[in-house]
C-alpha cells in the first residue's frame, strides 16, 4: 500500500494519498488545499483518485473538495453525521480563507463499519464522535488515520457546536486505541513535534 503524508494550507492539514501498489487505484483524505503538492504526490505514483474521503465537515478539511473531484471526478464520502457541515454559511465562507470552495454533494454518506474498497485494499469507517459527531476514522491493518479526534500529542477541539470530551474520549480509548499496538497512527494536523504515532505510545497518555 501506498501512503503519503502531504501537509497542506496555513492550518498544518495532514492531507493523505492512499493507493493500491498494484493497479495504481487510490484515495485522497482531507484534501485541503495546496494542489500543486497533493498532485504532485498523485502523479508521482501515477495513482487513479477513486474517493476523496472526509474525516468530518469543518472547512479546514473540505475547502479542497471542489477543486480535486472537478480535476480527478472522485467520489465524495462523508459520514451521515456531518454531511449537513458541507454546505454551511460557515464552511462556505471559511473555506475561501483557504483558497477553496463549496464542497460538492457526497455521492454516499458513511456509517460506522463501511468499508471503502479502492484497488485490492480498502479502508474500514470507524465513527469516532467528539470532535464533531460525525467525526471519523480510517482503519486498515496496521494504520489509522484518526482525522482530528486525536493527534501526536492531544486531541481535537470538543468546543465546536456538536463536539463533547466525553465522546472524544471515550472514542480515544475504546475506540482508537483498542487497535493493535503497533497500529500507526496518522493525524489530521501536524500540531505535535512528530508527525505520526502509534497506538502503544498513545495509550500512555491515555490509560
Amino acid at each position: 500500500m501506498i501512503i503519503e503524508q502531504i501537509l497542506v494550507t496555513p492550518m498544518a492539514v495532514f492531507c493523505y494519498l492512499v493507493a493500491d501498489k498494484k493497479n495504481g487505484e487510490g484515495v485522497l483524505i482531507d484534501p485541503a488545499g495546496d494542489f500543486d503538492r497533493i498532485f504532485s504526490a498523485v502523479e508521482k505514483y501515477s495513482v487513479t483518485i477513486k474517493w476523496v474521503i472526509n474525516t468530518h465537515g469543518h472547512f479546514d478539511h473540505t475547502s479542497g473538495n471542489d477543486h480535486v473531484i472537478k480535476r480527478t471526478g472522485a467520489g465524495l464520502l462523508i459520514h451521515e453525521k456531518d454531511v449537513n457541515k458541507l454546505g454551511s454559511i460557515t464552511n462556505r465562507l471559511l473555506s475561501r480563507f483557504v483558497g477553496g470552495k463549496k464542497s460538492p454533494d457526497p455521492v454516499s454518506l458513511l456509517s460506522d463499519g463501511d468499508v471503502i474498497p479502492f484497488g485490492s485494499e480498502s479502508l474500514t469507517v470507524l465513527h469516532t464522535p467528539g470532535h464533531s459527531e460525525g467525526s471519523i476514522s480510517l482503519y486498515t491493518p496496521g494504520h489509522v488515520f484518526t482525522g482530528d479526534t486525536l493527534f501526536t500529542e492531544g486531541m481535537g477541539r470538543t468546543d465546536l457546536g456538536d463536539g463533547s470530551m466525553k465522546k472524544i474520549m471515550e472514542s480515544i480509548v475504546t475506540g482508537i486505541l483498542a487497535l493493535p499496538d503497533d497500529t500507526i497512527i496518522w493525524p489530521g494536523h501536524h500540531y505535535g513535534r512528530k508527525p505520526t504515532s502509534t497506538v502503544r505510545e498513545q495509550k500512555y497518555y491515555y490509560l
